[in-house]
């Protein structure tokens, strides 16, 4: 191996190769962790606790999701905006104290005109410390909190007072009516807590139905066999044909925050980023092609004969004196070759061509043939030709005269 090219190795300890895919996963892991980063939040399950979908406590409704799976009516999970367009679906919202207005109001306006059951919230509770995801249930709420959730979905109010009926009619299931029952004035309720009182109501020109007391489908409720069977055939009076059912989840934090990465990578600001990623990707590339491995310092003049030979063939060559070259180096080839064979002192020019043509045996001529080719020689090829015949000449009868 030359020099140079063990220089070149010893820069280089890995192959280019080698690099690019160590670039190329290193930045393959970035982005993944990046838009991990960004996502993270939005499949984060919300706490265990509460009045959610995901909440196994009194008030949740994991029962009933769990109830739907097990009827074989699985029901999805909204979790972005996307999701909440879905027209097919019946959407399940479920209303807790600590719920975030604006969240609310992003569902009523994405779900114009699509089935929806909005269940308000009813008991004020607090998280029992020994048992994660359990409540502690203090008392119903204020019906001024009740109402004002009710008040962003419809023009009404809870109604005042006890309702004298003992049990309710599900879709012709009946049950127990729960404990101090949530109703609403309505003439024509779907499901009646007695004259003019409804427990499940529609909204006036809209597809959207209030559930005004949430012990008939959570999971306390659900405890009751009768009620259990009467959730299926509520939620069956509201599904559309062929439709499913999704519970929200936005409305208990999931999926609702924006940042800058986020937008970076959802339209209408991911053909920017695309494009910036591309035209990195390309001045990437192109530098490849500029850099290589970095150079060692060398000396301004290299040690050596053979370098200071190429330095001169360098310098003659850009002052274009080659083509001169081929008669003197026949002068000093006839010379030296003189020298070597032991030529008389004082033979000069053509007396020394022949004395050397004597020396001769095998071609009549023989030096002197070859330096009038040196002579005549005008290219880099030719002179090297000459050059090398005149000193196989040389080298030929110095060994023969030893």
């Amino acid at each position: 191996m030359s020099d140079a090219t063990a220089d070149i190795a010893q820069q280089e300890p890995f192959s280019r190769r080698t690099l690019f895919w160590g670039i190329f996963a290193s930045l393959l892991a970035a982005a993944g962790f990046f838009l991990l980063s960004t996502y993270a939040p939005d499949f984060r399950q919300p706490s265990v606790g509460g009045a959610t979908p995901l909440s196994k406590s009194g008030i949740g409704y994991a029962g009933l999701a769990q109830w739907l799976e097990l009827t074989g009516e699985a029901p999805d999970m909204a979790r972005s905006d996307s999701d909440l367009q879905i027209d097919t679906n019946l959407l399940i919202v479920t209303i807790s104290p600590d719920s975030d207005p604006d969240a609310l109001a992003n569902i009523i306006k994405l779900r114009k005109g699509l089935d929806t059951l909005f269940v308000l919230p009813k008991w004020a509770t607090l998280p029992l410390a020994l048992h994660e995801g359990w409540e502690m249930k203090i008392q119903r709420l204020p019906d001024v909190v009740v109402n004002d959730w009710l008040g962003r979905i419809a023009k009404a109010k809870l109604g005042e007072g006890e309702t004298t009926v003992k049990q309710l009619d599900v879709s012709g299931q009946m049950v127990s009516v729960p404990g101090q029952l949530q109703w609403v004035a309505d003439e024509h309720p779907l499901i009646a807590a007695g004259n003019g009182k409804a427990v499940l109501t529609e909204v006036e020109d809209e597809r959207f139905y209030i559930l005004t007391d949430p012990d008939l489908i959570n999971n306390a409720g659900l405890k009751d066999p009768d009620k259990a069977a009467a959730a299926l055939k509520l939620i069956e009076l509201l599904q559309p044909e062929e439709g499913a059912v999704m519970f929200d989840l936005t409305l208990h934090g999931v999926g609702r925050k924006y940042d800058l990465a986020k937008l970076l990578v959802e339209p209408p600001f991911l053909a920017l980023t695309l494009t910036i990623l591309a035209a990195a990707a390309l001045a990437f590339l192109h530098g490849l092609g500029r850099f290589g491995p970095p150079r060692a310092d060398q000396r301004a003049i290299a040690f050596g004969k053979r370098a200071l030979v190429d330095t001169t063939a360098m310098l003659l060559r850009r002052a274009g004196r080659l083509e001169e070259l081929g008669d003197r180096y026949g002068a000093l080839a006839r010379v030296r070759a003189g020298a070597l064979l032991g030529a008389p002192h004082g033979l000069q020019g053509e007396a020394l061509d022949r004395w050397l043509d004597s020396r001769d045996k095998d071609e009549a001529g023989g030096f002197t043939t070859r330096l009038q080719a040196a002579n005549a020689a005008k290219t880099l090829t030719q002179m090297h030709d000459a050059a090398e015949k005149l000193h196989d000449w040389t080298a030929r009868r110095l060994g023969e005269r030893r």
